[in-house]
C-alpha cells in the first residue's frame, strides 16, 4: 500500500542576527516558544547525522535542483539519548513532507558501526532506511549541529525557527562524542529563518515577516555543511 504524505510549504532566508531579533520579539507577542526550549534564551541544540551514498546523491540532487528528493537522518536533541529519531525528509519543489520514529540508542549504534544485519525485527520506516542502506549503499555522510529557538501557531500548523550557530562535523560521524571538532559554516552575523505552514500562512504573520530585510534562499544545512568537506 502507497503512503500518504502531507506535504507543507517550506520557505527558508538567510536573515541577520539583528534582524532576527527584531523578528524574534514581534513574534513573541502571537506565536507560542516551541515545546523543545531548553535552554534560557527557549533555544535547543539539534545535531543531525545525515546519510547519502557513495557518490554523494542526495548532495548533487541539492546542488542541481531536482524538484523530487528525499534524505535520511538520525536526529538527537539537547543530547539527550532516550530520544533518538529517524527521519526521512522529502522534498518537491517549495513543499516538504516528513516522517518520523524513535529509536534506541542500541539501534543508533548498530547502523552507525554498520551492523544493520542485527537489529532485530525491523519495520516501518526502519525497514525502509535499511533497505536502502542496503541497495543503494548508503553510509553516514555529515553532522549538522545547531542553536534553534522556535516559535508555533496553530492555524494552518505554521511554525517559524531561528537556527544560529550552525556547525559542521566533518569526518566524525557520532552523535555523542562530544570532543569532535566543529566548523562555523555561516557568514559571520547571520542564521537561517525557516518558516513553515500547510495551506496558507495567516496574514498578520505574514505582514510581520515582510517588514524584516532578508534573501530568500534554498538554504539547506546539510548542503552547506557538505560543501565543505
Amino acid at each position: 500500500m502507497k503512503k500518504e504524505y502531507k506535504y507543507r510549504h517550506e520557505l527558508k532566508f538567510k536573515i541577520s542576527n539583528s534582524a532576527a531579533e527584531v523578528l524574534k520579539q514581534k513574534l513573541s507577542l502571537i506565536l507560542d516558544k516551541d515545546k523543545f526550549a531548553y535552554y534560557k534564551d527557549g533555544s535547543y541544540l539539534i545535531k543531525s547525522l545525515y546519510f547519502d551514498d557513495r557518490d554523494s546523491s542526495s548532495y548533487y540532487e541539492k546542488m542541481d535542483g531536482v524538484l523530487y528528493r528525499k534524505k535520511y537522518r538520525i536526529r538527537m536533541y539537547n543530547d539527550d539519548d532516550s530520544f533518538i529519531r529517524l527521519e526521512k525528509k522529502m522534498k518537491h519543489n517549495n513543499f516538504t513532507a516528513k516522517e518520523q520514529i524513535l529509536i534506541s540508542k542500541d539501534i543508533y549504534s548498530k547502523i552507525l558501526n554498520g551492523k544493520i544485519d542485527e537489529i532485530s525485527k525491523p519495520k516501518g520506516l526502519l525497514l525502509e532506511f535499511i533497505n536502502d542502506y542496503k541497495t543503494k549503499g548508503l553510509i553516514p555522510s555529515i553532522i549538522v549541529e545547531y542553536h534553534r529557538l522556535a516559535f508555533t501557531y496553530p492555524i494552518s500548523e505554521v511554525r517559524i525557527t531561528f537556527d544560529s550557530n550552525v556547525q559542521s562535523g566533518l569526518y566524525n560521524y557520532d552523535l555523542f562524542d562530544k570532543k569532535y571538532p566543529r566548523f562555523d559554516v555561516l557568514e559571520p552575523g547571520m542564521q537561517v529563518l525557516e518558516v513553515k505552514f500547510n495551506e496558507v500562512l495567516p496574514l498578520h504573520i505574514a505582514n510581520i515577516l515582510n517588514d524584516i530585510p532578508s534573501a530568500r534562499e534554498a538554504v539547506s544545512k546539510f548542503a552547506i555543511c557538505r560543501s565543505i568537506k
